[in-house]
């Protein structure tokens, strides 16, 4: 076994991080005690990915963020709820995306009574079945509909319900929403909801486009037609 020196720059990088993000947590003091090297590539993701601005604003960002933190029920990022009301965020608009992220969580229940229950009765229709249930979620339109579709593909790729996942994609295209948001959102799935979920998640779409269930851009086209099926796959 290989034996490796405690860093003795700890204490320097830490400062570093506090003073980026105004916080620590407990594993950016192990892995700067341990490996500083990868607790810098994990904090260039961080920052990339949630400090850096893209394309979203930062009121649609953390409206995306809440969804996901409420679907996973994850406490640690709690400080997404103070930056979505410093950003202009209101309470109502809070509570619409605890509902939404309630109702993902029962959406499995529509597609299970698609599958089992329409051998009896024909008209159970579930998509119209889930996106009636969104409207009346959203009934006082506290939430733009183009952002709640978005928040709603991070939702479901957070927690791999990939039907529904589809759906909101197709609705977006419907939208004309740029795809570099769609690819944002998605992207803030890849740590709380795991970095295999958010590769799912991409194959969804990925597929989308290759069967042309929706019509993307040449770019995203492209994208979609690269040979990246990964080890796994036949």
């Amino acid at each position: 076994m290989v034996s490796k020196k405690i860093d003795p720059n700890a204490s320097k990088n830490l400062s570093e991080i506090r003073d980026k993000r105004g916080y620590l947590l407990p594993h950016h003091g192990l892995l700067s005690l341990t490996d500083p090297d990868l607790l810098s590539g994990y904090d260039q993701c961080y920052s990339a990915l949630t400090l850096k601005k893209r394309y979203l604003e930062e009121k649609e960002k953390e409206f995306i963020w809440l969804g996901i933190l409420a679907v996973t029920e994850e406490y640690i990022a709690t400080q997404h709820l103070n930056k979505f009301l410093d950003a202009g965020g209101t309470s109502p608009e809070i509570e619409c995306i605890i509902q939404l992220a309630t109702y993902a969580r029962g959406v499995s229940s529509i597609i299970f009574a698609d599958k089992n229950w329409k051998k009896i009765d024909n008209k159970i229709d579930s998509k119209n079945l889930y996106f009636s249930g969104i409207k009346t979620l959203n009934k006082n339109n506290a939430v733009e509909e183009s952002l709640m579709n978005l928040a709603l593909v991070a939702i479901h790729t957070s927690i791999k319900q990939h039907t529904p996942l589809s759906w909101h994609i197709k609705k977006l295209y419907d939208f004309n929403t740029k795809e570099a948001h769609i690819a944002e959102a998605l992207t803030y799935s890849m740590f709380t909801g795991s970095i295999p979920n958010f590769i799912e998640g991409c194959s969804v779409w990925r597929d989308m486009i290759i069967k042309k269930e929706i019509i993307a851009s040449k770019e995203f086209l492209d994208w979609a037609m690269l040979d990246q099926d990964g080890p796994n796959q036949d």
